[in-house]
């Protein structure tokens, strides 16, 4: 016997006990200490005094975490690998299963991943990942204009200061990582800008104008971009809440018509 979700009462039970609220409470929870104890790891003298019991507690949360994946899948099948965040969550905790000898040691690192977990249970920081996701395309399109941008400035400071400044600017890829620099704002005034200036006095503009460029202008159309996209996903997401609600109140108001008819039948 099935429910009308299509599920078994079986299936119903588990799923009302793995998504109640105490208990993703109890899993964020979970999350955050498997962090700490990660963090305290890294310490030896910390693993030198309580390398078992952190080892030990690591293994129980992992098997919490095994538990909680295998009663999604009973629940919910095939349809677990329809959802993104289910995807993921798989994916870290199969990681976290490899053995951690042999060629197989740098998973062991990998283990940090689990903290990513809180993405699937706060729905705060997936609207936050989704709203970075849906700027992806135009991202790429800001990153196009910065990486224009980056070449032409990089081919015109090779030419202009090549020869004297070989160390900095002596080829292409000399010459852009050091605009990188200067866009990062990492001490070009006085290990980059200023020799340069005591050779060419007006090497000052070729900077200022770069920077006004790259940091002030291209750096905020990132931010621009970003924060249009997620209030797109916002938006998106009230409308479907709405319409959501629209839906279960018109099947509320046929039931309360169906019940209607029936009394006075």
């Amino acid at each position: 016997m099935t429910s009308k979700h299509g599920l078994s009462p079986w299936r119903q039970a588990v799923q009302a006990v793995v998504m109640h609220r105490k208990v993703q409470l109890f899993l964020i929870g979970l999350i955050l200490l498997n962090a700490a104890l990660m963090g305290l790891e890294t310490s030896p003298s910390m693993v030198a005094e309580y390398g078992t019991w952190l080892t030990l507690a690591d293994e129980i949360i992992l098997f919490i975490f095994v538990a909680e994946i295998a009663a999604l899948l009973f629940v919910r099948r095939l349809s677990f690998f329809k959802d993104p965040w289910s995807v993921f969550d798989f994916i870290v905790i199969a990681i976290a299963l490899v053995p951690a000898s042999g060629p197989f040691a740098v998973m062991r690192a990998l283990r940090v991943l689990r903290v990513l977990r809180l993405f699937t249970k706060v729905p705060s920081l997936q609207k936050v990942i989704a709203g970075l996701f849906a700027a992806i395309p135009g991202l790429s399109s800001v990153g196009m204009v910065m990486g224009l941008i980056f070449y032409v400035s990089g081919v015109l400071a090779t030419n202009l200061f090549a020869q004297d400044f070989p160390e900095t600017f002596g080829t292409l890829g000399l010459s852009l990582y050091t605009l990188f620099q200067v866009m990062t704002g990492d001490g070009w005034s006085d290990s980059v800008a200023r020799p340069i200036m005591e050779v060419f006095p007006y090497a000052w503009i070729f900077f200022v104008i770069f920077i006004l460029i790259s940091t002030f202008v291209i750096l905020n159309l990132f931010i621009a971009v970003i924060v249009d996209a997620s209030n797109h996903e916002a938006e998106a997401a009230a409308r479907a809440e709405r319409d959501g609600l629209r839906e279960r109140l018109d099947r509320l108001l046929i039931e309360v018509k169906d019940i209607k008819q029936q009394l006075k039948d």
